[in-house]
């Protein structure tokens, strides 16, 4: 496998950082995040015309990227500035237009790619705990169109966002596979109520609750009763983007733990000098290597269509973060001692995030458990 990333990578990663290091600082960055909106939309015009948001989508739907190394570069990228603006909705509902919409819903792609639209994906609901097939919101032909009634839970800029993805199940028990369908619903379509609030590690989330919520027949993506399997891919698209901004965020708490072990001092000499701190941090080190190499793998996997494989080595990258992320939080912030905790060092907001991550579209267990089942199948 070859390691190295080609140029047009390299330099949307070079343009990236340098956006996220002059125009996101950790002051521009905390500002944002503690907004009434939970985003700058005019930061997420400039990262649009950088080409960020086109590098994650496919150039057939009008993108200019799509890989899985494309979108590993570019979440990494975010996750070194801890950046809070939708990337991952426009991912994972972009990538289920480029697998599944018809043309005229393919068309919206565009929006996305130059930042016009803001998506959202709106799966998870109250009383779920990462059940992926999970559904209780109900979807019934209503004349031509359709009608959704139910709730979602922590929909990520769920209040700010012009496109929602949302499930909704047609027929089967709730916690059946066939049954699912997929719809795209408008931010502002009527029977459609959002309460926001504000995200532990900085941004905004929302509660949905639709009723009596009227789409017509062109809003469902994909074949009716079998959004299962599509739902499975966009959302595998996800947890390859948080595996990465997780290894970008690790970089970071590695720089700034070795920067502090090199500068503070006790009894007159520097705190990394010391043999007992030495080890951890180079066992912290190996972690992080190990981390990226689970990335590398799980971007190399999510372009094939071996679903097994790629399904495997996306659940062993997300449990592998889970637990390094939450390992390198733990050990950033002891090294660094009681002022690892406090609000105005970024380290805590790194270790909080990475610990967050692991929370998303499945924590360790739930993937540890999910590889397991994956290998069954490969067995059978």
């Amino acid at each position: 496998m070859n390691f190295e990333h080609t140029e047009d990578r390299r330099m949307l990663a070079d343009s990236l950082d340098r956006f996220i290091a002059d125009q996101y600082g950790f002051e521009a960055r905390d500002r944002i995040a503690r907004s009434e909106e939970g985003l700058s939309r005019a930061h997420w015009a400039q990262m649009a015309e950088i080409g960020a948001i086109g590098a994650l989508l496919p150039e057939a739907v009008g993108g200019f990227g799509g890989t899985g190394f494309d979108v590993a570069v570019v979440f990494e990228s975010l996750g070194k500035g801890l950046v809070v603006e939708p990337f991952l909705g426009a991912l994972v509902v972009g990538q289920a237009l480029a697998a599944s919409g018809s043309e005229a819903q393919q068309a919206r792609v565009a929006g996305l790619v130059d930042g016009s639209t803001l998506a959202a994906l709106a799966h998870d609901e109250p009383g779920s705990h990462y059940e992926a097939h999970r559904v209780a919101t109900r979807a019934v032909r209503q004349g031509e169109g359709w009608r959704l009634d139910g709730a979602k839970a922590v929909v990520a800029l769920g209040a700010q966002a012009d496109l929602l993805l949302v499930s909704a199940r047609i027929g089967g028990a709730i916690d059946d596979a066939p049954g699912i369908s997929l719809f795209l619903v408008p931010g502002d379509a009527p029977g459609l109520m959002r309460r926001d609030c504000p995200r532990i590690d900085g941004g905004r989330v929302a509660e949905l609750t639709l009723e009596g919520l009227q789409l017509p027949a062109d809003a469902l993506l994909g074949a009716e009763g079998e959004g299962a399997a599509l739902l499975e891919r966009a959302t595998g698209w996800g947890v390859l983007a948080l595996c990465a901004e997780a290894l970008g965020a690790m970089e970071i708490a590695k720089r700034d733990t070795l920067e502090y072990l090199r500068t503070r001092k006790q009894f007159g000499v520097p705190i990394g000098s010391f043999q007992a701190l030495q080890h951890r941090m180079a066992d912290l080190l190996l972690e992080v290597e190990q981390a990226r190499s689970a990335v590398i793998n799980a971007a190399a996997a999510i372009d094939g269509d071996d679903r097994l494989a790629r399904e495997k080595a996306l659940s062993a990258a997300k449990y592998s973060i889970g637990r390094i992320g939450t390992k390198v939080a733990e050990e950033s912030i002891q090294l660094h001692g009681g002022i690892g905790m406090t609000w105005e060092l970024p380290l805590s907001h790194y270790a909080k995030r990475l610990v967050m991550i692991d929370h998303q579209f499945g924590d360790e267990d739930h993937h540890l458990a999910r590889y397991i089942a994956l290998n069954a199948e490969v067995a059978a």
